[in-house]
């Protein structure tokens, strides 16, 4: 029987019904509030996205039969913008316009994330500034509050601050390099390119500080303390402190629910100001998001116009619901309706002994690695307090429920150990498995998922190297000559082929999992990419050394939503990066 393709699926009635009273509580909040009805095709030209929006994430492109390069729309905002830009005067301004309408956008392979979803949207075209922000932002919350959800959040962030902070005297290669390590939340790499840099300390301390500030209203003060000792003599936060004097002054319980994470910038690259997601549940990816995006509209109008919008998924936000409703006593809820609720596979829902009860704070969930990090990672957890004793002989158990030994303010409380292969780390925590982790930086290269790397831990020091066998060098020079590829064997594919693409040099790899010393012995390769502590086994095996690509050690990383969402994540992250300290002065002494 034929199946759906990879990333698609049909839905049922039950779950159709339940999209259905989610659509229509979305639709009458924004008829609620002057949004109208737009449809725009699912096939444009693959010109309308333009090279930040659609060139990445357009999984399926076609040409019509005249020779037209078409594209099936990874987004709508896009299509919206187009059919404003084509259709309409710039006198209807401004447009309150909704939407529900399918996109289909490229997924890794493996990661089991569909590549087609619902997006139930509404864009704000001709209105600009604080109040459109806060229209957008309110219309956000009281959808959220009006199906019902048990729990959730909206987070806000602004290109703004740090857009703001490199023109400091920032350089634009600099410049570029910083924002593509924020864009990837890569903070470890950041800290780096900002201490290495010769820029002022106080410059250095913001771009390695802003990305991390989180909180409520009291974190717009950090940011703009934060901005004056680096130079700047203007606020960039002025919209953001009217956003939360607004939504108060409309409705203080939903303005509760606001959050700011500077982290937030956009991996679009498209919006001007104002970037907004939403959380709900225990789902880790965010069930909405928008900002503002003015660039957009002054390319497409010729006079520009400001615009902000925002969209649901759909898809998200009936998994949150169908969790909700497994949850609830009777078994079934409807929209609108709340209950309490506890994480899917926590303690308190497999292991009935387990003291977690419903309404009690779940455990935080941290991937450990087995393996050559295991003991380093043991200590570095009870170096800050949590008990991890049962991770020495774990037998047959494959989760170790345990604590936090400190108490008070901070206080991580209950958590879950999940044993892992350290290669497998950053997909537990990027697909929501477990809220955080501890791997090798080679391992979240090759993963090379949505993930938030936070500390460095100086732990589990190897160096990746490329090797041949001694006295090959002539008959691999003539190899190349001949094929004119130079064939490696390795266990890390994407980290050997960026290195190789980066010196110019044509290889083709071939990915081993085990043994790799043995490819250029038995003639399978002209040399491999491994990783070396010692180079005790390149010597047993006659190999010689003939490039160095990078040094590796253990991270300490999250997944993004679980960051902004639980404050323990971010807890734990400044404890190990304190034990990391100390340590360094102690071996220093």
């Amino acid at each position: 029987m034929a199946t759906t393709p990879r990333g698609f699926r049909d839905i049922l009635p039950d779950e159709a019904e339940m999209r259905e009273h989610i659509v229509a509580t979305v639709k009458a909040r924004l008829v609620h509030h002057g949004y109208r009805p737009i449809e725009t095709p699912l096939i444009e030209s693959a010109s309308v996205g333009g090279a930040n929006a659609w060139s990445s994430d357009a999984p399926f492109n076609l040409f019509d039969d005249n020779g037209t390069l078409l594209a099936v729309r990874p987004d709508n905002t896009t299509s919206v913008v187009h059919a404003i830009a084509a259709r309409m005067s710039e006198r209807d301004l401004p447009l309150r316009l909704r939407y529900e309408a399918p996109v289909v956008r490229q997924q890794p392979r493996g990661t089991a994330q569909a590549r087609q979803f619902t997006q139930l949207g509404y864009e704000l075209v001709g209105e600009g500034g604080d109040a459109a922000d806060a229209e957008m932002t309110l219309i956000a919350a009281e959808a959220l509050d009006d199906l019902g959800l048990n729990s959730w959040q909206l987070v806000c962030g602004s290109v703004v601050p740090y857009q703001a902070l490199l023109e400091l005297g920032v350089d634009e290669a600099l410049a570029n390099e910083a924002l593509a390590l924020v864009h990837a939340n890569n903070y470890i790499d950041l800290d780096e390119l900002a201490v290495t840099s010769d820029l002022p300390v106080a410059l250095q301390c913001a771009m390695r500080e802003l990305p991390r500030i989180t909180g409520g209203p009291e974190a717009l003060d950090r940011v703009d303390a934060l901005l004056r000792a680096a130079g700047s003599t203007t606020s960039t936060t002025t919209e953001l402190r009217s956003l939360v004097q607004r939504l108060t002054s409309c409705n203080a319980e939903l303005a509760s629910h606001l959050s700011f994470d500077f982290s937030l910038m956009s991996s679009f690259g498209y919006y001007t100001g104002l970037v907004l997601k939403a959380y709900a549940g225990d789902l880790a990816d965010p069930v909405g998001s928008g900002g503002r995006y003015d660039a957009v509209l002054d390319a497409a109008l010729e006079q520009g116009a400001a615009a902000a919008g925002f969209a649901f998924s759909l898809e998200r936000l009936t998994e949150v619901l169908e969790a909700q409703a497994e949850q609830a006593p009777c078994g079934d809820i409807r929209v609108g309706e709340s209950t309490g609720t506890v994480r899917p596979g926590s303690a308190a829902t497999t292991n009935p002994s387990a003291s977690a009860t419903v309404g009690e704070q779940a455990p935080l969930r941290i991937a450990v690695p087995k393996g050559s990090l295991k003991d380093d990672t043991i200590a570095a957890l009870e170096a800050v307090g949590i008990d991890a004793s049962g991770l020495r002989d774990p037998g047959r158990h494959l989760i170790i429920r345990t604590r936090d030994t400190r108490e008070g303010e901070g206080a991580i409380g209950p958590v879950e150990l999940v044993i892992v292969r350290a290669t497998d780390a950053p997909a537990f925590v990027a697909l929501g498995g477990t809220d955080c982790g501890i791997c090798g930086r080679d391992s979240l290269i090759e993963a090379d998922l949505d993930l938030l790397q936070l500390v460095d831990l100086a732990y589990g020091t190897c160096r990746f190297i490329e090797a041949e066998p001694a006295g090959r060098a002539e008959a691999t020079k003539r190899s190349y000559a001949r094929r004119g590829c130079l064939r490696v064997a390795t266990k890390y594919p994407r980290i050997a082929s960026a290195w190789y693409e980066e010196r110019g040099v044509n290889a083709e790899v071939v990915a081993l999992h085990g043994n790799i010393e043995l490819g250029p012995i038995v003639g399978l390769a002209d040399r491999i990419v491994d990783i070396t502590a010692t180079g005790t086994t390149l010597r047993e095996n006659d190999l010689v050394i003939t490039g160095e690509l990078m040094t590796c050690t253990a991270r300490f990383f999250a997944n993004p939503g679980r960051a902004r969402l639980d404050p323990r994540v971010r807890e734990l992250a400044r404890r190990l990066a304190a034990w990391r300290d100390e340590s360094a002065c102690d071996d220093a002494h």
